[in-house]
């Protein structure tokens, strides 16, 4: 019942799968997945896991605890949201876990379950090379859920605590970035430290939901009511059947920028089963944000989410609330995940929250 839409049945929310390092989606932030999916435009097909740089599981050593000075540290330069100059010394690291604020942001903080979008420079101290990142030509910002073990340690406990607008320093010995077995493709040894300067570029809310009156829609549709302090939605489900096509109806237009194909989108969404929950006032949720811990990201326009879902959100704008009604076809057909019977279409209600 809880978990994330349109994942295979069995497999994890997108923000607990720590992978052995997401290489080739390290810098385009697609969309990847660690088990055997549907092809991708299948109308049956789940999300695919965010892309995020992680650290081999499980760690074989825990994670230090972070120190906010150290007697030698990198220095930088360059302003907030252009790649930094990282500057290394020639002395070498003390293997001390260092996240050093720069200077501090005015958006709002991040805490656990939130939404960070981030970019970063990184830096192997030992041989002063530039890892890739999202500061490289063409790149897109990683986002990932905060607190929830999605990404490297370093980059995660970089954004803890701090604004939006904030850039950080961190230093990372192995047990923070890529663990004691390193990473080939990049050159790193087991015994690599690793300099992150990370742009905490937005934060999401864990309970956010865009803001605005709501359009009025047809009596024959569903109606909503955002609970706005539990970042969910009341959905009253009309006494009669369901649409026999897709229906999408915009409940709040965003005046954000426009959703492309392949950007990472972050989303608060609601699912019922019109069939299960016809003619009731409060809907059942087989499938909530707000239950799965967060909002979601993922990457839109890929084949990553059911088709409606790709097609609805391509083309939409950020700050955007969207009803959305999928006849089975269009929905999970006769293979849907557990908590949905089979032949049901669906009510979603999707809040575009941010889209990096």
């Amino acid at each position: 019942m809880n978990d994330r839409p349109h994942h295979r049945q069995g497999g994890k929310p997108a923000w607990r799968l720590l992978a052995t390092l997401l290489v080739g989606c390290l810098v385009a932030l697609a969309g990847c997945s660690g088990h055997a999916a549907h092809s991708p435009g299948s109308a049956d097909g789940w999300h695919r896991p965010m892309a995020a740089p992680s650290a081999p599981a499980p760690r074989e050593r825990p994670v230090p605890t972070a120190e906010p000075t150290d007697t030698v540290l990198p220095t930088v330069s360059g302003r907030f949201g252009q790649r930094p100059r990282i500057t290394v010394p020639k002395t070498r690291p003390s293997g001390r876990f260092v996240v050093a604020p720069q200077y501090g942001g005015h958006g709002r903080a991040a805490h656990t379950g939130d939404v960070a979008v981030i970019r970063y420079a990184a830096k192997v101290w030992r041989t002063d090379r530039l890892l890739p990142g999202p500061y490289d030509k063409g790149a897109h910002p990683l986002v990932f859920a905060v607190g929830r073990g999605a990404t490297l340690p370093a980059l995660d406990r970089a954004v803890a605590g701090q604004r939006a607008g904030s850039r950080v320093l961190v230093v990372a010995p192995p047990a923070a970035a890529y663990g004691p077995s390193g990473n080939g493709h990049f050159g790193l040894s087991g015994k690599d430290t690793v300099v992150f300067v990370v742009d905490v570029v937005n934060v999401v809310a864990a309970h956010a939901l865009v803001a605005g009156d709501q359009h009025a829609v047809a009596n024959s549709l569903p109606q909503v009511s955002p609970d706005h302090g539990r970042g969910t939605d009341t959905i009253a489900v009309p006494d009669r059947d369901a649409p026999r096509h897709t229906v999408t109806a915009p409940l709040v237009t965003g005046g954000g920028p426009v959703v492309k194909a392949g950007q990472t989108v972050v989303l608060q969404y609601s699912t019922a089963v019109w069939q299960t929950e016809r003619g009731k006032d409060k809907a059942a949720l087989v499938q909530s944000s707000a239950a799965d811990g967060g909002p979601l990201a993922v990457v839109i326009g890929r084949g990553n989410v059911l088709r409606g879902w790709d097609h609805a959100l391509v083309g939409s704008r950020v700050g955007s609330r969207l009803l959305l009604v999928f006849p089975p076809d269009q929905a999970y057909g006769n293979h849907p995940p557990k908590g949905i019977p089979a032949g049901a279409s669906l009510v979603c209600v999707i809040d575009v929250l941010a889209a990096a």
